[in-house]
């Protein structure tokens, strides 16, 4: 399934709808974004942040790796208790992201997590996460949603 936006409010709003279509499970939700730099994956971010009542900025965790949000007192969040958005763009090994509880964060069916650069941590990626890959076309943004992520 293929999406396209030519603006960031339209690309935050269909990360309303994609999020809308997904529901908590047995483990973690996990979405994976790939695509250059600049194609559009933190601003999916931010849409998929503010729909689940995320009240504070959400910015690129490149430097961080990794920003929690609580979603405990946001009513629209879907059944999540956290959204949890990695970027692991500077990690070197699937073992760095290992190290900040990977695992943990995996087990936890409360937890939504968004994954920008997901091809530095191929290796790790269970079975069953939303893989959605960003590419630029002139000005517009296509979104190509594989249902899960390719395991190489």
């Amino acid at each position: 399934m293929q999406m396209r936006s030519q603006t960031g409010e339209e690309l935050q709003s269909l990360a309303g709808s994609f999020i809308a279509s997904l529901m908590p499970g047995t483990q973690a939700t996990l979405i994976t974004l790939s695509g250059e730099l600049g194609a559009g994956k933190t601003t999916f971010a931010q849409g998929i942040a503010r729909v689940l009542g995320v009240t504070e900025t959400v910015t690129s965790p490149t430097f961080v790796i990794e920003k929690v949000y609580d979603l405990r007192d946001s009513p629209p969040a879907g059944g999540w208790e956290r959204l949890v958005h990695i970027d692991a763009y500077r990690l070197n090994s699937s073992h760095e992201l290992e190290v900040l509880g990977w695992k943990e964060l995996l087990a936890d069916e409360q937890n939504l997590i968004v994954l920008e650069w997901p091809e530095r941590v191929a290796d790790i990626i269970p079975p069953g996460a939303h893989a959605l890959r960003f590419d630029i076309e002139n000005e517009e943004r296509i979104i190509t949603i594989n249902g899960q992520e390719n395991r190489q």
